[in-house]
């Protein structure tokens, strides 16, 4: 009977060795292919009708800029591309894993184009996803099963944290 218990003891061990060596599961766009690092990507919604790609907003008339959604128009925009780095050394993103965000390019505040999380919205409890200094480990936007949405502010649609997820897609640009 003991001989039977380390034998299972055993199995178990060396099935949760091998699940462990796995890697995570890559996070995919809308081709099915990884997303990889210092790749550009447009952020786009998965519904239709409902805006354009991810874009630097204007929230209050000032630096620094927001993340937020392009408007509804005949045109829909793509919005302004993005790149993703890895926390760790790998070279593609996978899920639950740490990285950046950072728009391509530059703003018109002549700052860092960096996602992080900012403020919280007192009425929605939500907090912004914001840009404009480089990350930090306290402020930069490193996934922490948190969900992302938009929510509608004074004709604005802005992305936030903490809440009813919105769903995105990935299409390299």
């Amino acid at each position: 009977m003991l001989r039977l218990i380390g034998s299972l003891s055993f199995i178990w061990l060396l099935m949760v060795i091998s699940t462990a060596a796995q890697p995570l599961p890559p996070v995919l766009d809308a081709d099915g292919q990884p997303l990889r690092s210092g790749v550009e990507y447009y952020v786009l919604p998965g519904v239709t009708d409902v805006g354009g790609g991810l874009t630097l907003v204007d929230r209050n008339g000032s630096c620094p800029l927001y993340v937020g959604q392009e408007p509804l128009a005949p045109m829909v925009s793509r919005g302004i591309p993005v790149f993703f780095t890895p926390r760790v050394g790998d070279t593609i993103i996978r899920e639950s894993r740490d990285f950046t965000v950072a728009f391509s390019g530059a703003s018109t505040c002549g700052q860092s184009t960096a996602w992080m999380v900012g403020e919280e919205n007192p009425e929605t409890r939500r907090r912004y996803v914001v840009t404009g200094m480089e990350p930090r480990p306290s402020s930069a936007l490193w996934p922490a099963c948190e969900s992302a949405g938009v929510i509608d502010e004074n004709g604005k649609r802005l992305l936030v944290l903490d809440g009813s997820a919105f769903p995105f897609i990935f299409r390299r640009a």
